[in-house]
């Protein structure tokens, strides 16, 4: 029986999803503004609007409650050392919207607190929509900025100049 209704289960949350068609965003005279609902990719659908409307680049912000792991830059590793929080409200998130080899490059930081009021931030690396919603509002800019891998530091940096060319120390 109990295999039945994980089963059953199973059958029934596929089809809320595949059935799920509620519009998660709207144009406004800034770009856009975005509400995601529980189980929401947050940046997954970030990258998915900036595909979908063709956006050249952007800021946004955002806020609500999510499951979120965070990452510290490790200048000596070049890595993230990530860590989750889950159940928590995101109090603030911001972030721009830029291409990187064709593809939409997403830089995004947040902060999160939990119910004891201790907050807890830093790079998002993820944030999935927990109970709630998250409103996100996109800014939209007028010109297509890249971001490009710069050395030594090893990180990728956005280029507001075309011409510019870090040094290479």
């Amino acid at each position: 029986m109990k295999t039945f209704f994980s089963i059953c289960c199973l059958f029934f949350a596929g089809q809320v999803t595949a059935q799920d068609t509620t519009k998660r965003y709207t144009k406004v005279p800034v770009g856009f503004l975005m509400v995601l609902r529980q189980g929401d990719d947050v940046l997954a659908h970030i990258e998915a609007l900036a595909l979908k409307e063709k956006i050249p680049s952007a800021n946004f912000s955002g806020m609500g409650f999510v499951n979120a792991k965070f990452g510290f830059f490790n200048f000596d590793t070049k890595e993230y050392e990530p860590r989750e929080f889950n159940n928590v409200e995101l109090a603030s998130m911001q972030g721009s919207i830029a291409w990187q080899k064709g593809k939409v490059s997403l830089h995004t930081h947040g902060v999160v607190t939990d119910r004891d009021f201790k907050a807890y931030g830093g790079h998002l690396l993820s944030a999935v929509v927990g109970t709630g919603s998250v409103e996100i509002l996109v800014t939209v800019h007028d010109k297509q900025l890249e971001r490009v891998m710069e050395q030594p530091l090893g990180a990728n940096v956005l280029q507001i100049d075309a011409s510019y060319r870090p040094s290479r120390k």
